[in-house]
């Protein structure tokens, strides 16, 4: 099942990102990825909303919150899929 797509702001050797992507692959939720050591407006903005630090995964929401390292059972609570 798809449901709208949130986007997770990651870098490429995070293992937190990693887990996180495949568990939201495994549940059917799309998402967008954004590497933010090739982004520098997208690593400007994850420092914006976590104290001006790079803390990834961060996740943006349809609604446009932010969370930072979730785990796969907040992603899905706050896209009411649990």
């Amino acid at each position: 099942m798809s449901v709208s797509q949130v986007t997770m702001y990651s870098t490429p050797w995070c293992g937190y990102c990693q887990r996180l992507k495949a568990q939201m692959t495994r549940e059917g939720i799309a998402y967008a990825e954004v590497n933010i050591e090739t982004d520098p407006e997208a690593a400007a903005f994850v420092e914006s909303v976590n104290g001006g630090n790079q803390t990834v995964p961060t996740v943006v929401f349809p609604d446009g919150a932010a969370v930072t390292n979730p785990s796969i059972g907040q992603v899905k609570s706050l896209l009411g899929l649990s």
